[in-house]
């Protein structure tokens, strides 16, 4: 199976997360983390059928707002917000099963904690310094996006 060339990943393109508001999240994600807005636009229920086949559900409107994540030029952050669809907010803890959560690099993390904690936005605990291992004198720290979903704030630690 290693071997097969045709069955490989080439790399990541996107992270995709359902939001309550795109404009509430955009501040989050686009404003404190940084991340530069792609593209935003809204579809109809009849410019629809590829994603309503993906998805399995039919709603009347989607808003899909791409992020690209600097400094590459081909990841991304796809914000997704629907209408006319039941919708129930995700409730898992970072240790409970299938939880995730996606991690940035950022170059200074006491000034992204700083503007996540004054923009009133949640964190699951300080930032905080790896004391031992591979990643000993990194800072890390849990945020928690507008929505619930968690997103890790990390810098690298010194050479």
């Amino acid at each position: 199976m290693s071997g097969d060339r045709e069955a490989r990943t080439d790399g990541f393109f996107h992270i995709g997360i359902t939001v309550a508001d795109i404009d509430r999240s955009l501040v989050f994600y686009r404003d404190i983390l940084g991340l530069e807005v792609t593209s935003d636009t809204t579809r109809h229920q009849d410019e629809l059928s590829s994603l309503r086949t993906i998805i399995g559900v039919d709603p009347e409107t989607a808003r899909i707002a791409f992020l690209r994540v600097p400094p590459t030029d081909d990841v991304f952050v796809e914000l997704f917000q629907y209408t006319g669809v039941e919708q129930h907010p995700a409730s898992a803890r970072p240790w409970d099963i299938a939880a995730s959560h996606c991690c940035f690099y950022v170059h200074d993390a006491e000034e992204v904690y700083r503007r996540l904690l004054d923009g009133d936005h949640r964190t699951r605990g300080p930032l905080t310094t790896v004391a031992s291992g591979p990643h000993a004198g990194a800072k890390a720290a849990y945020a928690i996006d507008p929505d619930g979903y968690v997103v890790e704030i990390y810098q690298r630690a010194p050479q």
